[in-house]
């Protein structure tokens, strides 16, 4: 992949003072830098096979500036994990935790993350979870800054047997399965387990 556009990508989608440093990451090791169409199980991913030149990474490209740029930290942790150990590690193990650590610290300051998502990230960062969706008020903070917030809800915030719709699909709000709820879909009444913290829309709160 060009440096050219890699560097070009990044510029588009993150704030200016995060650049060069994400930049200088690709240089480290180069990787195939994707855009994704929204995805609602996921906002990034790390691949490596053999068959393939170069690792890839993996980004919806709806992000928001912070989430894009906190979740491409993310994944580069994956790769250089990945040059380090392949696959004798844990994923998302203390390994994982301590180059995520790294590779965040020097944008731990306001030219790169607003104020209240870097004290959220702070408190995150002290032992960082999988998924940043997992941490409920690091989520919230990062999601006032999507473009669509105000039309849209988090799942987790409304009530059991509210209908709501992703990607043009209608589903019933159903029980809590650890990190997801399962949902009936409208049209289909088949049942599929949604993220606690995916963005839904036109909601109808359940009177229940």
């Amino acid at each position: 992949m060009k440096a050219e556009k890699v560097y070009a990508t990044l510029e588009k989608h993150i704030t200016p003072a995060a650049v060069q440093y994400c930049f200088s990451l690709w240089q480290r090791s180069p990787f195939e830098l994707k855009l994704t169409k929204t995805r609602q199980t996921k906002v990034g991913d790390f691949t490596s096979r053999r068959s393939a030149a170069h690792p890839r990474i993996t980004l919806n490209h709806d992000l928001n500036t912070h989430l894009f740029l906190l979740t491409y930290i993310h994944e580069v942790a994956h790769l250089f994990v990945h040059l380090r150990y392949g696959s004798r590690v844990d994923p998302h193990g203390e390994e994982w935790k301590n180059s995520f650590k790294e590779l965040l610290a020097p944008l731990m300051q306001e030219n790169a993350f607003p104020l209240e998502i870097l004290h959220e990230l702070k408190r995150h960062m002290v032992n960082p979870k999988a998924s940043s969706f997992a941490d409920t008020n690091l989520t919230k903070v990062l999601r006032q800054y999507d473009e669509d917030q105000q039309q849209s809800v988090v799942l987790s915030e409304i009530p059991e047997g509210s209908t709501f719709s992703i990607r043009k699909r209608y589903f019933r709000k159903g029980k809590l399965r650890r990190t997801r709820f399962l949902c009936q879909e409208i049209k289909t009444r088949r049942n599929y387990l949604v993220p606690c913290d995916a963005q839904v829309t036109n909601v109808q709160l359940s009177l229940l």
